[in-house]
């Protein structure tokens, strides 16, 4: 039996801000049983719901050494679906209303969670025969494991992995400030190691001293080598190419199953969505005031309202997208100027464009379902959920090539009569137009190719147990 301690600051139910607590929740659930013990380990933050909090069992508590001061650590555990959940307690570190506050403070909270994770191992007597870290906030614990927890015969062997969700966010402060946050010697601050022009960085730390990294697609894991992408640590990424693998993130097809979906009008499935899938659409466009038409070209945005996502593409094509015979519905928040956009082209085009400018988990599964295309023109993605969850649906997606996008939407070739979507290669918003325009064309014009796109999208796996196969041979490569 091999045992894996996955080491992450979110994990759904408990704590979500992004896509990175959807992998640490849902993962850890797929692998065969029979083989690995899996248990996760997260700072008892809280602002994780009392019913939650309530239901945690008390293990244990020791005090640890931190910053020249003897800190409380307790330790709780909480069961769900087969896996033991760990959660650190201490509350001067977890107690905020956010997981996290920004700036020095969570670098100083990251750095304690790293060594208490660690110390607390021994306590609880479960020795993993690796580590898998998630983002900078782990990116300490294999620094540790090569330093400090080294000598003790209990950590000497243990391997770690560090899975990097998006390179943009490193965990940077000034050299001094996280030298003596991470506890660590001047001997780690050269820039072969924790130092990146003049700046501590706890990631590049995770990443130099993990023995693989693990990206959350393919594409994205060739990007980052180059600079345009690599957020400064391109060649780190190069050096360590041999070491780097890209494992698309899945989805969880309990969850996100038009079947069985109770928040939708009418389920559907691969077999009758011909009939039933626009029912969905009639009752979104009745829900949102847009006029019902189950014939007109819907096309859905569930999204970060910010650049990154590629919303400055979709601003300078706006008055053009709106001249198409076609309706748009946005579902989200973000820069303010995004925002105000969507509602000034809702008040101006009521009944092509309808934006909703807050969140909601019921409507956004509504979206997917009803309507014909999701859009999702993103300057970069490293994996990317939604086009996933659109493909589930049958809602075709239209991408840009990059990162996750590129490697799970097989765009449309009306030659081979062949893809899932369509997609467009360059940064560019009449690129983008075109591709809108030619789903359009195919959704008015070509319908049995269209539902031939559709058919071919629904039948696509991109669930959890995929990427866990992967995941499983990784472990195995390095436990041996």
């Amino acid at each position: 039996m091999k045992k894996i301690l996955f080491v992450a600051s979110e994990a759904v139910p408990f704590i979500k801000t992004g896509g990175l607590a959807d992998v640490v929740g849902s993962l850890p659930k797929c692998f065969d049983k029979e083989y690995f013990d899996v248990r996760v380990m997260l700072p008892k933050y809280l602002c994780i719901k009392e019913k939650w909090r309530n239901e945690m069992t008390y293990v244990d508590h020791f005090y640890m050494d931190y910053l020249g001061q003897s800190r409380y650590v307790g330790i709780l555990q909480y069961v769900l679906d087969g896996i033991t959940f760990y959660f650190i307690d201490n509350e001067a570190y977890f107690g905020g209303e956010k997981p996290y506050a920004g700036g020095l403070w969570d670098l100083e909270k990251f750095c304690f969670f790293c060594n208490a994770a660690l110390s607390a191992l021994p306590v609880i007597g479960f020795q993993p025969d690796l580590v898998h870290c998630h983002d900078w906030q782990t990116g300490l614990i294999p620094v540790y494991l090569k330093d400090r927890f080294h000598g003790s015969s209990f950590f000497a062997d243990m391997k770690s992995v560090i899975t990097i969700h998006n390179l943009k966010f490193q965990g940077v402060w000034d050299v001094k400030t996280i030298q003596n946050l991470s506890m660590l010697p001047d001997y780690y601050f050269t820039s072969d190691k924790l130092e990146a022009y003049k700046n501590g960085n706890m990631l590049k730390g995770g990443i130099v001293y993990a023995d693989a990294i693990t990206t959350v697609s393919q594409t994205y894991a060739d990007e980052i080598k180059m600079p345009f992408y690599g957020e400064g640590l391109d060649g780190l990424m190069r050096a360590r190419a041999n070491s780097l693998r890209g494992i698309v993130n899945g989805i969880d097809y309990t969850e996100f199953n038009p079947e069985t979906d109770t928040n939708i009008a009418q389920p559907y499935n691969a077999r009758n969505f011909r009939k039933e899938k626009s029912k969905n659409k009639r009752a979104l466009q009745a829900q949102l005031g847009l006029p019902v038409d189950e014939k007109k070209f819907t096309v859905g945005v569930v999204s970060r309202l910010t650049d990154q996502k590629g919303f400055d593409l979709i601003q300078a094509v706006m008055d053009e997208l709106c001249a198409e015979d076609m309706q748009l519905i946005v579902l989200g928040t973000g820069d303010e100027r995004y925002e105000n956009m969507f509602r000034h082209y809702d008040w101006k085009y009521g009944d092509r464009v309808s934006a909703q400018i807050y969140y909601s988990d019921e409507l956004s599964h509504r979206i997917y379902a009803g309507c014909d295309a999701f859009l999702m023109p993103s300057l970069f993605e490293p994996c990317g959920l939604s086009q996933l969850m659109a493909l589930r649906y049958g809602t075709v997606p239209i991408v840009r090539e990059t990162g996750g996008l590129k490697d799970t939407v097989q765009p449309y070739n009306e030659y081979e009569s062949t893809g899932t979507g369509f997609s467009f290669a360059n940064y560019n918003a009449h690129e983008m137009l075109d591709s809108v325009r030619y789903a359009k064309h195919i959704y008015y014009d070509k319908k049995r190719e269209w539902n031939k796109i559709v058919d071919r999208a629904m039948a696509q796996d991109f669930s959890w147990s995929t990427s866990a196969m992967k995941y499983q041979e990784l472990y195995d490569w390095l436990i041996g």
